[in-house]
C-alpha cells in the first residue's frame, strides 16, 4: 500500500497525534505531556522508515497568554528525550504561536511552517511529503503543499467543506505506522 523510503518526509501534528489533546486548554508544562498510547513506538517505527521527521503544530495558548514560547520549549524538550529513549527520532519542531483569526503565514492551514522546515532541510520535497494529522487545518496544510495526507480519528469537530478528503484515514499514529511497515 505505501512505498516510503529515506527521500520521504513526514510531517506530523502534535497535540491528537503524539500526545493527548486536553480539551478546553493547552499542554503547557512538561507534567501535562503524555504520549498517546503507541505513539513512541509509531514514530520509533516511521523515523526508521523516513528520511526526515519533522512536528509542525499551532500553539494558540502562546498567542492567549497562557504559556510562553520558554514554556513551550520545555514541553517539547521533554517530548525529543522520550522520543530519543525509545529509539525514535523527531529532526525538529515547528510551532505557530498565534490564534485563529489573526493573519499568519506560518499557522496551519498555511504553509509557513512547511517552509520554514525546507530551509533548514533543503532536501525536503513536498510531493515526497506525507502530513499526519487530526484536523482539516492538518489535512488543508498537506494539501497545500501537494503532500499525501493521513488523518488520525478522534477529534469531533465540524467538517471544513473546503478541504479536501485526506488520502487515508486511520484510528492511531500506531495504527498508521503497522501499515506502512506491511
Amino acid at each position: 500500500m505505501f512505498d516510503f523510503d529515506k527521500t520521504w518526509t513526514l510531517f506530523l501534528d502534535r497535540d491528537g497525534v503524539i500526545n493527548h489533546r486536553l480539551v478546553g486548554t493547552y499542554v503547557t508544562n512538561p507534567d501535562d505531556f503524555e504520549f498517546l498510547e503507541g505513539s513512541l513506538e509509531a514514530i520509533k517505527i516511521l523515523s526508521n522508515i523516513f528520511g526526515r521527521v519533522v512536528v509542525v503544530t499551532n500553539q494558540a495558548g502562546i498567542g492567549k497568554g497562557l504559556m510562553t514560547e520558554a514554556q513551550l520549549s520545555l514541553v517539547h524538550n521533554k517530548m525529543f528525550e522520550q522520543i530519543r529513549a525509545s529509539g525514535g527520532r523527531i529532526d525538529k519542531a515547528y510551532h505557530a504561536p498565534d490564534l485563529q483569526h489573526e493573519a499568519n503565514d506560518l499557522r496551519k492551514p498555511n504553509s509557513g511552517m512547511a517552509h520554514k522546515a525546507k530551509f533548514d532541510f533543503p532536501e525536503i520535497d513536498f510531493d515526497c511529503s506525507v502530513m499526519v494529522g487530526d484536523s482539516d487545518s492538518d489535512i488543508g496544510f498537506g494539501n497545500r503543499l501537494g503532500m499525501t495526507t493521513v488523518f488520525i480519528e478522534g477529534k469531533n469537530e465540524e467538517k471544513d467543506p473546503s478541504v479536501n478528503e485526506p488520502n487515508f484515514r486511520f484510528e492511531s499514529l500506531i495504527s498508521f505506522a503497522r501499515e506502512v511497515l506491511k
